[in-house]
């Protein structure tokens, strides 16, 4: 039974980067027929950051991934924070000490700093408490027993640190990466317990993800040097470790880590870079089934040109097999372009219902609902926003009150009103007002005049909407309605010669 989990820590806004992990987790366990996990990793006291739990499951819950088990549904395996398990992390660095695999490290942050500035003296970067230096520390390793045993006693400050071996290689496999070797020497003695008493995520993620029965790990590259320390851990406890899987990172289109930093809004981005905060795609409008299309295909392809999916789809053809190694720049053209696809797919009945009380605080007047399902069919492919729908589609909705001073100049020539007359002579003769018959309409009127379609397009469009684009005119006159579009044509023919 695959069992995979989302593993946070509530240090601050929601990364993209951490949506699309949480986004990979859920898909496997769908795919799998699996469960798929929250666990707040909440033990890194200093970072944490009130109100960030809630923000992240508000994030999740918008997006649509429901975890099976977490802190909201519950499960068999809580708590699911991890500042809930304290006495469960203890209990465990007290096996390892006992075992001979962790030691007490009693150095004093002026101590570490020390150490830290004599190895940069030595050119060692980074500066790492391992194998190297461990004897020459206060520790558990270098002091006599008694002393170790009065400092405990006195309660003096101190951590618990991992026992790296000496001289070893730590081989693993990984889905994406492949087979990955890291020698001992480029692994420090971590920190399995701070000086507080919480742990840190190296000791609190390998015993959590054991009890809960974790089958495959799916985290960010990031954490990718550290699985040494987790292998170790692992072994040291006689635990089997979950297959592992660690996903390429996420850059700006300049090639940069994305940041936070210097970043207002989507609008005023600084060249080369994108907002990483999922909240500003939320609040600028996205749909949710296209920024989670969109985040999956950053580092994962379908293996064929496919490119829109819904979420449903994702979950049938996901595979980790088919995650890139290589970083993902995020471009956010490609966004808006997908926004616009799922737009365009969506029923356009369920839309019409969902825009129609902004179409009605904006003061329209809505005839019927089929008039308005007519309206978004038309729009909906021209939207990379639904919240564009309400300024663009308002001449569907009451006549121009005034016209574009620049289509004016540009669309409405000598013969315009002539030909705007005749093109209303035509079409009120008409028993079927549909675009085919539209068309006919003003192909024959151009073609008596001998001038092109473009001569009576333009203008007809300046005349029944006020503005110069828009979609088809002969779709948008069929929807508007023989009618509204006679009554709009003459208004046009008696205004816009005096704005001229």
């Amino acid at each position: 039974m695959v069992r995979v989990r989302f593993a946070p820590s509530p240090t601050g806004f929601v990364h993209l980067g951490s949506l699309r992990t949480a986004l990979y987790n859920y898909l496997f366990a769908k795919k799998h027929g699996g469960t798929f996990i929250l666990r707040i990793e909440d033990t890194d006291r200093s970072r944490y950051v009130q109100g960030a739990t809630e923000n992240l499951l508000a994030v999740l819950n918008w997006a649509g991934l429901a975890p099976d088990e977490g802190p909201e549904q519950g499960g068999d395996y809580g708590p699911y924070f991890q500042s809930e398990r304290t006495e469960i992390y203890k209990k465990y660095a007290r096996q390892l000490l006992d075992a001979g695999f962790a030691y007490y490290a009693f150095d004093t942050p002026e101590e570490i700093e020390e150490m830290r500035q004599k190895a940069r003296l030595a050119g060692e970067q980074p500066p790492r408490y391992d194998a190297t230096i461990r004897m020459n520390m206060r520790n558990s390793l270098s002091l006599p027993k008694e002393k170790v045993a009065e400092l405990l006693a006195a309660g003096e400050p101190h951590v618990v640190r991992l026992l790296i071996p000496e001289d070893r290689v730590f081989e693993f496999d990984d889905v994406v990466r492949g087979r990955v070797a890291i020698h001992s020497s480029q692994v420090d003695d971590q920190v399995l317990i701070k000086s507080d008493g919480f742990p840190t995520y190296h000791l609190a993620n390998v015993v959590d993800d054991h009890l809960m029965q974790i089958t495959h790990v799916i985290r960010g590259e990031e954490w990718l040097s550290s699985v040494p320390k987790h292998v170790f851990l692992y072994e040291c406890f006689g635990w089997t470790p979950p297959v592992l899987a660690h996903l390429p990172l996420i850059f700006n289109p300049d090639g940069t880590k994305m940041s936070k930093r210097n970043i207002q809004s989507l609008d005023e981005l600084p060249a080369g870079k994108v907002d990483p905060d999922v909240q500003t795609y939320i609040n600028a409008g996205y749909e949710r089934e296209a920024l989670l299309n969109y985040i999956a295909l950053l580092g994962w392809s379908p293996g064929d040109d496919r490119e829109v999916f819904t979420l449903k789809e994702l979950e049938q053809v996901f595979s980790l097999e088919r995650v890139n190694k290589s970083a993902a720049i995020f471009d956010l053209q490609k966004l808006n372009h997908l926004n616009n696809e799922h737009i365009n797919r969506l029923d356009s009945r369920t839309l019409a219902q969902e825009l129609k009380p902004e179409l009605k605080a904006a003061g329209y007047d809505i005839e019927s609902d089929d008039y308005l399902v007519r309206v978004v069919e038309l729009l909906k492919s021209r939207l990379h926003f639904r919240k564009e729908f309400v300024p663009f589609s308002s001449y569907f909705f009451r006549a121009p009150d005034a016209y574009d001073p620049k289509v004016v100049k540009k669309r409405w020539k000598n013969d315009s009103e002539k030909l705007i007359l005749e093109f209303i002579d035509e079409i009120s003769k008409l028993e079927t007002f549909n675009k085919e018959t539209i068309e006919k309409a003003i192909r024959e009127i151009a073609e008596r005049n001998e001038v092109g379609s473009g001569r009576i397009i333009h203008p007809v469009r300046l005349a029944v909407s006020g503005v110069g684009v828009g979609p088809g005119l002969f779709e948008m006159l069929q929807v508007l309605g023989k009618e509204r579009v006679i009554d709009r044509l003459k208004t046009a023919v008696e205004r816009i010669p005096t704005l001229q």
